[in-house]
């Protein structure tokens, strides 16, 4: 666990956990979370979470140690959820649709303990139609399709979730590591778990005519598709260099981190887990 920290005058100060996406890359957040779990540890006024970190953060505010684990270890691994051939067909790469029936039905996130407890809960999505971020508090009742939109991935899963009628998509699009909109929301202590090692930065797309010609129909959604790089990098700007007035505490796998966005290899996925419990630091 690596802080930064910088003096504040500032009497009262809110503390916020922010938890990247990534997929596959999410296993490590679970393993952080779950010794989060073990340990009763909760100082924070709120939380933002994006795509598979939207999901871990769920798990952890139900009090359901194990739940991302599982998920990520077992049910992401089906070819019911990834298969290339039927992408190549027309289908989803990523089935989200199979996904999120099976994992309702089978473990069931445990709201009423989650909206029974006292720490605010924000999801981030992207607008297909204005390519920008949207950060929406969960609640009961759309709790379950805004983190099914913050983890759409754009291409390899070919819907868009509504929400209240606006079309949304994967929350790492507009905004991976949402730093700088805790900050305004009056964040001064700031956790943030991240999925790749300390040191990454994203380089921009080698195709950036693949993606107007994909996503022809979406063009403010490819447009926040090749700026991702460097929103992403502004990000870890922001997480390296904070502000004089606020504390940042950053979590990242460590540099022999192996698993990638889409890793299967349990042994793995098993490592990333038993790295995020270490990580950690409690």
């Amino acid at each position: 666990m690596e802080k930064t920290t910088q003096d504040s005058t500032q009497q009262e100060r809110k503390s916020a956990l922010i938890v990247e996406g990534g997929a596959m890359r999410g296993i490590f957040a679970a393993g952080v979370l779950d010794q989060y779990l073990a340990a009763n540890y909760r100082p924070f006024d709120f939380c933002l979470g994006v795509s598979a970190g939207s999901t871990n953060i769920a798990a952890w505010l139900a009090n359901q140690s194990g739940r991302s684990y599982r998920v990520i270890t077992d049910y992401s691994c089906r070819p019911e959820f990834i298969d290339l051939l039927r992408f190549v067909k027309g289908g989803h790469w990523l089935d989200l649709d199979w996904l999120w029936d099976i994992t309702l039905r089978e473990i069931a996130l445990d709201t009423e303990t989650l909206f029974s407890q006292h720490i605010p809960f924000y999801i981030v999505t992207t607008v297909i139609e204005t390519g920008e971020a949207a950060y929406i508090k969960a609640t009961a009742e759309n709790l379950n399709q805004l983190l099914k939109a913050s983890c759409s991935v754009p291409i390899a899963y070919r819907d868009y979730p509504e929400i209240n009628g606006i079309a949304m998509t994967d929350g790492g699009v507009a905004d991976s590591i949402p730093v700088k909109k805790a900050y305004e929301m009056g964040a001064r202590d700031i956790t943030v778990i991240l999925s790749r090692p300390r040191g990454y930065r994203k380089t921009p797309s080698r195709s950036p005519w693949l993606v107007r010609h994909t996503l022809a129909q979406t063009p403010k959604l490819a447009d926040a598709i090749l700026n991702r790089a460097e929103s992403y990098n502004q990000a870890i700007d922001f997480i390296d260099n904070p502000p004089e007035d606020c504390n940042m505490t950053v979590i990242a796998p460590p540099a022999d981190f192996l698993v990638g966005r889409l890793t299967t290899d349990k042994k793995k996925l098993e490592t990333g887990y038993q790295q995020g419990l270490v990580a950690a630091g409690i």
